[in-house]
């Protein structure tokens, strides 16, 4: 490990807002904070939000400026560039931002029944050959089913037309009621007419900036879900994204997902 992630992780480990449980898998320890976040953290009721997948963290300081009335928990386990994130909003005083450095296929360990309002899903990989590990997979909604309020609200942000495709077959499929849906975010008079859409278009992370330089639109899809209800997985044939994201592996030769 270079010198500079070293330094990171130091940083990491001192930092008051910055919680981490990398070995998860193996380490069955009970989180200290699950079920007791606005109490003894943001010492608030206001609603959480996480955003899973959260990478350098920008998003979720920006939506820390934009929503002061809500409070943000960016979650990774890669924890050198959660240190950007983390660092910025240290030294703003950010006291609705926090971040928790783990994998998220275990992140319902960290929270309790209701305890989360809202997840938000940016440029998350879309894992066009492992379903079990895609994000917007009723796999894992029935993990933040767990922990996320009764029809609580889940943001999905995407360059990906595979991801942004699959998860509205999987919304269809299931009857989750949707509050907004573009295939072009910035270029869509909807997004300009919605109040609260219109705050988040001023949000671009890194690899988003590089993706719309690159020409590629941006999806966002916002739904809710609902505690009740059987959830099944769409039979469904989906194109595969012809390029590469950045720092994700080259795909396979195929051209589907099946």
């Amino acid at each position: 490990m270079s010198k500079n992630k070293l330094s990171k992780f130091a940083d990491m480990e001192r930092y008051p807002h910055v919680f981490q449980a990398p070995s998860v898998a193996t380490d069955t320890t009970p989180f200290a904070l699950k079920g007791r976040w606005h109490e003894e953290f943001f010492h608030n009721n206001n609603p959480i939000v996480l955003e899973l997948g959260c990478g350098r963290g920008e998003y979720t300081v920006g939506l820390g400026r934009l929503f002061p009335n809500k409070n943000f928990i960016g979650v990774d386990i890669k924890g050198a560039r959660m240190w950007t994130g983390a660092t910025e909003s240290l030294n703003a005083g950010m006291e609705n931002v926090a971040f928790l450095r783990t994998h998220i296929e275990f992140i319902d360990r960290f929270f309790a029944s209701g305890e989360v309002a809202e997840i938000w899903l940016t440029f998350s990989d879309p894992q066009m050959k492992k379903v079990t590990k895609r994000l917007t997979s009723t796999y894992f909604m029935q993990r933040y089913r767990r922990f996320l309020q009764d029809n609580g609200i889940v943001h999905l942000k995407t360059d990906s037309n595979f991801l942004f495709t699959y998860t509205n077959y999987m919304v269809n499929e299931n009857q989750l009621p949707v509050d907004f849906r573009t295939d072009d975010l910035y270029h869509t008079l909807a997004a300009e007419q919605d109040e609260e859409v219109k705050q988040i278009l001023g949000i671009q992370t890194y690899y988003e900036q590089q993706w719309i330089a690159r020409g590629l639109t941006i999806k966002y899809l916002k739904f809710n879900l609902p505690q009740e209800g059987e959830l099944h997985e769409p039979d469904v044939e989906i194109e595969l994204d012809d390029y590469r994201s950045y720092n994700r592996s080259k795909r396979s030769g195929l051209t589907t997902s099946k």
